[in-house]
């Protein structure tokens, strides 16, 4: 058999991209721009340089700045050479002012700050040698992530006043994401009707409210071209709960869902919890599934045994299951769940786990329903897992660890 070696540079441009496609954009920028001649033109192509994320960012939503070197070699060499043709920029706190004096970015429209301290914040938007002056004009997206921790005002006045003094600084701005989709508590509570902020270009907001009165002040005309609000209100007068969210839904969390839940594709949604007194059928995890087929966390609260599956057991019915699968799936926290719903995961006759799942169960519960860590139903489940974290201190039989996967860690606590 003959072998044939290929090279990187053998492979055609449109090859190419496709690959560095996989790659994130600094990634590819860092790595070929100056290398030679044609790695260096595909670097320069739009697919990349477009939108530029300009930090690190981690799974569980946390993003910090990039290495000095890096960051050196990008605003000293990369940025000066690309800067006509970056349309978005995606900064952190630590190394935005640099980023921003390293050129100028005539064809910038759209921005995201993260890790904003509240009075960085501020100040951005209210002080004259603002960095930000420079592009108040141009400036049409705004997405903001703030964090008040260590501030000395109130969080609610902090968000208020940022909220406030953005729409004076990017008088055209049409879309403002303010903080909705963050991991921290970014709430805005307006209280009076906001009598100062008036926009004649927003046409979208994405906003985490402190309760539906606040809705209501920023439907009051105030905005009079908005067409699309995106709002997670946190407090509504009632005593019962009830989802209120506009088609399509695009925050990446859905909360509390109970048996009453509709249905529906939520393509966005990454973390649910489910919770309920009445107990949760293999069905209803079967509807979960399919309404969120991108879900990567999974929080199960019921303590009420499943009614289907004694029924079943009773009647000596060996019914065939449809196996749910859940393809995305990261993490797994059934720790305040009953034992049925530790058997509805890790039986392979009702679910099939993809590999590399972390779980957070209860040990005494898994090895009941385990049979000692013995049972071959629950086998191919277990040894998909990544990680089990067993809700107490034990010392596990010797068998154990044969029964979890190689990958499989199970730490004491």
């Amino acid at each position: 058999m003959e072998y044939s070696c290929v090279q990187l540079n053998d492979l055609p441009d449109e090859i190419l991209i496709t690959i560095f496609k996989k790659l994130a954009n600094i990634e590819v920028l860092y790595s070929l721009v100056s290398v030679n001649k044609r790695l260096n033109k595909i670097a320069h192509d739009f697919v990349f340089t477009n939108n530029l994320a300009l930090l690190w960012s981690t799974s569980d939503g946390f993003v910090y700045s990039l290495h000095d070197p890096i960051l050196d070699r990008f605003c000293l060499h990369i940025l000066p050479k690309i800067h006509q043709k970056i349309k978005w920029l995606e900064l952190e706190s630590q190394s935005m002012e640099r980023i921003l004096l390293a050129t100028n970015y005539p064809n910038l429209y759209g921005i995201s700050l993260y890790n904003m301290q509240a009075e960085t914040a501020i100040g951005l938007f209210t002080e004259e040698t603002s960095v930000l002056r420079t592009l108040k004009n141009q400036i049409l997206s705004l997405t903001i992530d703030i964090s008040t921790t260590g501030t000395q005002h109130r969080p609610a006045d902090v968000h208020r006043i940022i909220f406030t003094h953005i729409f004076t600084m990017f008088t055209n701005l049409q879309y403002l994401n303010f903080g909705l989709y963050s991991i921290r508590d970014q709430r805005l509570s307006i209280r009076t009707p906001l009598l100062t902020v008036i926009s004649a270009n927003l046409l979208e907001l994405h906003v985490s409210l402190d309760n539906f009165q606040d809705c209501l002040y920023l439907l009051d005309g105030r905005f009079n071209k908005l067409h699309t609000l995106c709002a997670d209100i946190f407090f509504i007068r009632s005593s019962r709960q009830c989802h209120i969210y506009s088609y399509p839904y695009k925050l990446k969390h859905y909360d509390d869902i109970t048996n009453n839940f509709p249905g529906g594709i939520f393509k966005c949604v990454r973390k649910v919890s489910l919770f309920d007194e009445r107990p949760f059928e293999h069905e209803f995890f079967l509807q979960i599934a399919q309404s969120f087929p991108f879900m990567e966390k999974l929080y199960v609260t019921n303590q009420k045994q499943q009614i289907n599956k004694r029924f079943r057991k009773s009647k000596n019915e060996n019914q065939n299951l449809s196996i749910i699968k859940y393809p995305h799936l990261k993490y797994l926290h059934l720790v305040n769940a009953c034992k049925d719903y530790h058997e509805q995961f890790l039986l392979d006759t009702k679910t099939c786990l993809p590999l590399d799942v972390g779980v957070y169960m209860n040990y005494k519960l898994v090895k009941k329903l385990t049979r000692n860590f013995r049972r071959n139903t629950t086998r191919s489940n277990c040894a998909k897992l990544n990680y089990v974290y067993l809700h107490r201190k034990v010392e596990f039989p010797g068998y154990s660890n044969s029964f979890f996967s190689t990958k499989t860690q199970l730490p004491e606590h």
